[in-house]
């Protein structure tokens, strides 16, 4: 959209005192931040007045708003509703970002059911099942499903019973007694039922009497030397107490809360929750939260709990918070209109609710912390290793690699591999496939000179195509040339490389990736001189992983290609070789270079050739 119609100072004067969502848009009119207000014109007017105390985050922000728009709603309510929404759908830049998109399971029973089932549930639905949850883990859902299903030999299957009994044969849950059959009749509505309450005491972590049973099943097995029920027994037991352990006891409540807390540098903040359902602690998990453009820890927390339970079902009963979050009465209202009951939001001062806030704060900056080790592996991993190589070779500001690779193997025809490094990652998006069409035979110098003369012919091409229409040249997926071009071989691949490039009229640095007689990389060859490398090197370890992905991706191609039967030995181009006389030149000589170098008298001696063929043969080669 063009915004050059749009004068901001009028917009301003137009602006009404309502409450409403605005909308910050830069020049190629992207979205870069979406806000509520009470009085849009007072809230909007702040970002543009020069008095006003801005940080250098918000000051970038202003100077990147070519235009803006606003919508007014009936209430503040109303304001968060649609703010919510519209950051979740457009991810601005500057707003504070939940960087984690994550669900959490619930375990479902359908209750209303003669012969209720236990089942992985992605959501609450208002339905008249029973749920339970949620949960942190997928996995240990899962666990707890199984586990339910064995103790208590719930069906598993989806027939609809009673209406369906016997008109099929029981499955394998009943043979392997994980299941009594409801679907043949071999258990009574009522009998089922009592099995079904147990697993709901269960489920609601009642665990004392399934142990003490299990237990004493198990030492009657063991008593009677029935040691293989025993042993059953006994993983049921662990599986049992494993389940147990991970719900501890937090208070003698019984109230769902959450307890959340946050921990944060200049950049980055981790917020932990932890999960307390029925006064027990079911689970916890930690987010990641990108500042941008906030000013406080009360913004960034009244952020993060818009976006987190915008994003889940589940509202519980009471939210704990180290601190006061910005909006609150606000917060207050929107959440309670989620849950459909009054939510509470607390900070707690003093004693056990006090101190597992503070557990939760320790353990988002443990998290925080550990982060920051990370990062700066990775970034040694990566940027610090391009930076390595690029001073290996006496370069400056490189920061995208193109790598280059040709597969053929036994005479089929070759194929081509481009791959994308930056800041020392792989960027898979640009990689690109190259089937080779102006070479025939297996002959890497000249496909990889077709290779990069389309590569950068094309790039030329589109990059001028674009320019004449007014459009970024960036756009194009083949108009950013890399800083660095690596051949996959020595002096000879990157002459070819260099070659190219003078034709074309371009001035880019090509080093070769040199491998020594066992296969493994040894050095770069740039400017005519092989550089050695410290093989403990991060700079060492990516140079390798780019020569692997390169030839990775090069054969991937060439395997698809053949296993949709596209690409066909260079024997068959022969007149007069099918497929008899080409299996049976490749069983006489095992290799296209030994057929190759063959002279006429050999060809001859092959099974099944006769002179004229044996004479296409060597003609071809020759």
């Amino acid at each position: 959209m063009d915004n050059t119609g749009f004068n901001i100072e009028e917009e301003l004067k137009k602006l009404p005192s309502q409450p409403g969502v605005y909308l910050m848009h830069d020049k190629k009119d992207e979205i870069i931040y979406v806000g509520k207000a009470i009085s849009l014109k007072n809230r909007v007017r702040q970002y543009f007045q020069s008095s006003r105390n801005k940080t250098a985050k918000i000051e970038q922000m202003v100077s990147r708003i070519a235009r803006f728009e606003y919508i007014v709603t009936d209430s503040e309510l109303e304001a968060l509703v649609l703010e919510c929404n519209l950051i979740k759908e457009y991810r601005p830049r500057y707003n504070t970002m939940l960087k984690d998109d994550k669900t959490y399971p619930y375990i479902k029973v359908t209750v209303y059911e003669d012969f209720p089932r236990i089942l992985f549930a992605r959501d609450m639905k208002k339905d008249k099942s029973r749920y339970f949850g949620p949960y942190t883990s997928a996995g240990a859902v899962k666990d707890t499903i199984e586990l339910i299903h064995k103790l208590y030999q719930i069906r598993t299957c989806s027939r609809n019973l009673p209406r369906d009994v016997g008109k099929d044969r029981p499955c394998l849950n009943y043979h392997i007694k994980q299941c009594q059959a409801p679907c043949q009749g071999y258990v009574s509505k009522e009998e089922y039922g009592k099995n079904i309450s147990q697993a709901l005491e269960f489920l609601g972590g009642k665990y004392d009497k399934v142990l003490k049973g299990l237990e004493e099943k198990m030492m009657a097995a063991s008593d009677d030397m029935n040691f293989e029920k025993a042993i059953e027994y006994r993983d049921l037991l662990t599986s049992v107490k494993k389940v147990a352990q991970k719900q501890k006891i937090t208070s003698s409540g019984t109230e769902d809360r959450d307890v959340i807390a946050m921990a944060r540098d200049e950049k980055d903040a981790v917020v932990q929750v932890f999960f307390v359902r029925e006064g027990k602690l079911i689970g916890r998990e930690h987010f990641h939260v990108s500042i941008a453009t906030a000013e406080d820890d009360r913004q960034i927390l009244s952020s993060f709990l818009k976006q987190f339970y915008a994003g889940t079902p589940f509202i519980p009963k009471e939210i704990w918070t180290q601190i006061r979050p910005e909006d609150e009465e606000i917060l207050f209202q929107w959440l309670s209109a989620r849950r459909g009951q009054k939510v509470k939001l607390t900070v707690p001062q003093k004693g056990q609710k006090e101190r597992l806030v503070e557990l939760a704060e320790r353990n988002a900056s443990l998290v925080l912390s550990q982060d920051k080790e990370k990062i700066k592996r990775e970034e040694l991993r990566t940027i610090g290793a391009m930076n390595e190589v690029s001073s290996l070779m006496g370069l400056r500001g490189v920061r995208r690699i193109e790598a280059y690779d040709i597969s053929n193997i036994s005479g089929f025809e070759s194929v081509g591999s481009m791959i994308v490094y930056e800041d020392g990652k792989p960027k898979r998006n640009d990689y690109r496939k190259f089937k080779i069409k102006w070479v025939k035979g297996a002959n890497d110098y000249a496909s990889m000179r077709e290779v990069l003369t389309r590569r950068f012919s094309h790039g030329l091409s589109e990059a001028k195509t674009l320019k004449e229409k007014g459009v970024d040249e960036e756009l194009g997926s083949f108009t950013r040339f890399p800083d660095l071009i690596m051949m996959d071989g020595g002096k000879g691949q990157v002459n070819i490389a260099l070659e190219v490039l003078e034709e074309l009229k371009l001035s880019i640095p090509v080093c070769g990736m040199v491998k020594d007689d066992n296969h493994r990389t040894r050095g770069l060859y740039y400017q005519n001189v092989e550089i050695p490398i410290d093989r403990h090197s991060e700079g060492f370890k990516l140079i390798t992983r780019i020569q692997d992905e390169a030839h990775r991706f090069a054969i991937e191609y060439h395997r698809s290609l053949r296993g949709k039967g596209q690409v066909h030995s260079v024997l068959d181009d022969i007149s007069g070789i099918g497929p008899a006389r080409r299996k049976a030149l490749m069983r006489q000589f095992k290799s296209l270079e030994a057929i190759k170098e063959a002279s006429l008298e050999e060809l001859l001696q092959t099974p099944g050739m006769n002179s004229l063929s044996a004479r296409s043969v060597y003609e071809f080669f020759h």
